[in-house]
């Protein structure tokens, strides 16, 4: 079915803003503004907000990150509402909208409770899987909303693309490990880190990348044998985002882990979750003629 245009713009906005939540994230942990704000869900004691007490840089960088949540409900809200209003309504694009306001409300509650224990590393790990689960709905919703044309995939495209995912899901399981052991606590003061050989783990987060960049490549080339030509097209993407990420990743492990670096990092690893989740769903089973022209897929 076509869905309507508030549909459409709804998802993108959605999926827009879960991407930038995670890049402004990325700031304020390499800016040592993870506790700008020093309780939750006020800013302060008294204060909802860091403009009537004196937080300075840090208190207006994590306050910032936290007005983000606001619109992330403001557009997740907007997505339910548009699918609630479409005829025929589309169940699964609806359920997907409401799963994106599950994901709002548990970041929510894991980024007080971040704030509440100090940034515990563990928590922070925890934070950011919560965040990366909020996109990958909204990529759901966003591909749901924005593809007419379901071509039925190869059953080797399907298995491959599984464990394309899966592999992803450990690169940014064991990042968050990376980020929870290494030196950029979230805070100037002297905050407890994950007690790992950050060494070591940094080289096992390599590892998993380098594996989910074969498979992507992999995964290119099965499809495009099989003729599902947007499963390549979306692992195409998905081999330069992890080229990319592996380069960028070599560079601040080589220069010190520089903040704009990390930030770049972190960004890429949302683009990175979302291009996987995009490759699974052109590579779920589907019941319609593989001989269909898929002109609509994107």
């Amino acid at each position: 079915m076509t869905h309507s245009r508030a549909v459409r713009w709804t998802t993108t906005v959605a999926l827009a803003v879960s991407i930038l939540i995670i890049v402004t994230g990325g700031v304020v942990r390499v800016t040592g503004s993870g506790l700008g704000c020093p309780t939750w869900p006020r800013c302060t004691d008294d204060s909802f907000t860091s403009a009537t007490v004196d937080t300075g840089i840090h208190g207006a960088i994590e306050f910032g990150n936290r007005v983000l949540t606001a619109v992330i409900v403001v557009a997740v809200g907007a997505v339910i509402i548009a699918c609630l209003l479409q005829r025929p309504r589309h169940r699964t694009l609806l359920w997907s909208g409401w799963g994106q306001f599950l994901g709002v409300l548990l970041n929510a509650v894991v980024g007080g409770i971040t704030v509440l224990t100090g940034l515990n590393p563990y928590v922070v790990a925890a934070h950011f899987v919560a965040a990366v689960a909020l996109l990958v709905s909204a990529t759901v919703s966003f591909d749901i909303a924005h593809r007419s044309v379901i071509p039925a995939p190869a059953p080797a495209t399907r298995r491959l693309a599984r464990w394309l995912v899966a592999v992803t899901g450990v690169v940014v399981v064991v990042g968050t490990v990376v980020t929870g052991a290494g030196p950029h606590p979230g805070d100037s003061a002297e905050i407890h880190r994950i007690p790992v050989d950050w060494t070591l783990v940094t080289v096992v987060h390599g590892a998993a990348a380098v594996l989910a960049l074969a498979l992507s490549a992999v995964v290119v080339v099965v499809a495009r044998r099989a003729g599902d030509a947007l499963v390549a097209r979306r692992a195409t993407i998905l081999l330069a985002l992890f080229v990319a990420q592996a380069a960028l990743g070599l560079y601040q492990s080589l220069d010190g882990l520089p903040g704009l670096a990390v930030v770049l990092h972190l960004g890429g690893a949302a683009l990175t979750a979302a291009g996987a989740t995009r490759v699974l769903l052109a590579a779920r089973s589907a019941t319609v003629d593989r001989t269909r022209p898929a002109a609509l897929a994107v």
